[in-house]
């Protein structure tokens, strides 16, 4: 019997898409197109900003730059507690992913047609509220194709990454040579198009999900919805207060993603861990995701500096004249993704292969943050180098170093959250691990004013060792870990 509308989630039979059920292809689908057109315009995004008006850019001072990139990045997961909320008490997760969907490339549309920063607010404000909702609840839909016993769900959601990765290899590759040719508002309306071809695949293929996908799983009493429509109206109202008096600003945006993530992440353990709706052993398996938050707030930080640091280093120190034609300097984002295409399949093996065998999460997630703080410690060779002196091969084998930790964390983290998650806030669950990517990103933005390319071996020496001490912590605290996951790994 094969996973189909009103179907049942995890059945056996079904392994039509490489060993998996036929549904997942469709949102590895959406998945795909949404990542194009988000790495796309994320690969040019800081150089968009930063750049001189005469080089097609908007000249802003480049550590406010990097603020509202890692600003940015942290609202598009802080966003996914609203679609996560919509999702479990209005519209079931499937509806919210496929909305989402059209607001992102309303998004992209903005940056593509509306000039300076005008565009460059109404653009990413569209991109973060839209990715946010796409994001949880697309995971949220992949984790309904499987029964909980379904020992394929590692391998599944590796697949899943596999398809975000396809996207965000081509993103980068296509927007990054449009900037470079005919300028930034052609890379834009790139990625405004990809997400559109991610609608029409999408809108073929939504009917085929399981109907799990589309339940609604705490509905909010109708007498409850002007409640939540004022609420909403007025956090909208006391944001734009705040931004008319100065207290929001460019150059504090950051830290103010960092404040309010970090409150929302509490607020949401709170809620869940005192829900009286939820078990002993549900409540158990929620306390110990705590440390994985933890943990995932950490190999984040450093990750996405990728759209930060990163940026600037191959913009500044890296050499990427290639017999005589320079790189654009977005298409560095593109070689991690490369790595993940060529090795999540690898990896999505080993899992299967060791079944009750392989580490379990908080392994892997102690692992994966010791190997991304090694990454930061292998730029120590080439620090404080002359004006691109860097080789690409050395960005490679360090950004090959990043996809190790990325592939120890990143889908083990999307599949163990779904596990813990109890039933009644299963999209919101899902919402926190994303609130801890948010935590990072905004963490990871703000660290980069930090960064002089002039004496480079106290950041990267410094924040490589924090991350290694953090995932040996983690390796240690293993067992007691597991003891309050009952039985989940």
């Amino acid at each position: 019997m094969s996973t189909t509308q009103g179907g049942r989630a995890g059945d056996r039979e079904d392994a039509r898409f490489f060993g998996q059920p036929l549904a997942l292809a469709h949102i590895f689908g959406v998945e795909m197109w949404e990542r194009f057109s988000f790495y796309g315009m994320q690969g040019i995004l800081l150089i968009y900003m930063y750049f001189s008006v005469t080089d097609g850019g908007l000249g802003m001072d480049r550590g406010v730059a990097t603020g509202i990139v890692g600003a940015y990045g942290g609202m598009v997961y802080l966003f996914t507690i609203v679609g996560a909320w919509l999702a479990d008490r209005v519209l079931g997760s499937e509806r919210v992913l496929y909305f989402s969907a059209w607001v992102i490339m309303a998004g992209h549309v903005a940056l593509a047609v509306l000039p300076n920063v005008m565009g460059l607010a109404v653009g990413l404000i569209l991109v973060a509220i839209g990715s946010g909702g796409l994001k949880a609840n697309a995971t949220a839909v992949v984790g309904t194709l499987y029964a909980p016993e379904d020992i394929r769900r590692d391998a599944g959601f590796s697949l899943f990454y596999l398809g975000i990765n396809l996207g965000a290899f081509l993103g980068p590759l296509i927007t990054g040579f449009l900037q470079d040719s005919v300028g930034f508002h052609w890379g834009f309306g790139a990625a405004a198009i990809g997400m559109a071809a991610g609608l029409v695949q999408y809108s073929f293929g939504r009917r085929q999900l399981p109907s799990e996908s589309r339940a609604v799983a705490n509905p909010l009493p109708p007498s409850r919805y002007g409640l939540a429509i004022g609420a909403a109206a007025a956090g909208i109202a006391l944001i734009v207060v705040l931004i008319l008096t100065g207290v929001i600003r460019a150059d504090n945006l950051s830290g103010i993603v960092i404040a309010i993530t970090a409150l929302a992440a509490v607020a949401y353990f709170v809620v869940i861990i005192g829900s009286r709706e939820i078990g002993r052993d549900a409540r158990s398996r929620v306390v110990s995701f705590i440390p994985l938050f933890v943990v995932n707030v950490g190999f984040w930080s450093l990750y996405q500096q990728q759209f930060t640091v990163l940026t600037i280093y191959s913009d500044e120190r890296l050499d990427r004249s290639i017999g005589g034609w320079e790189m654009p300097i977005s298409w560095i984002n593109s070689i991690a993704p490369v790595f993940v295409i060529i090795l999540s399949g690898t990896f999505a093996a080993i899992w299967t292969k060791l079944g009750r065998r392989a580490p379990s999460a908080p392994a892997k997630f102690g692992i994966g943050t010791a190997i991304m703080g090694l990454a930061f410690l292998l730029f120590l060779p080439w620090a404080n180098g002359a004006p691109n002196s860097t080789p690409v091969l050395a960005i490679v084998l360090i950004l090959f170093v990043f996809t190790l930790g990325e592939l120890f964390i990143s889908p083990p983290g999307l599949s163990v959250t779904t596990k813990l998650a109890p039933q009644k806030f299963h999209t919101q669950m899902v919402s926190l691990y994303f609130l801890s990517v948010a935590l990072g990103t905004a963490i990871a933005g703000w660290l980069a004013q930090f960064y002089d390319p002039t004496d480079e071996v106290p950041y990267f020496s410094v924040l490589g060792v924090i991350a290694i001490v953090i995932g040996a912590a983690m390796l240690m605290c293993v067992k007691p870990v597991l003891a309050l996951m009952k039985g989940v790994r």
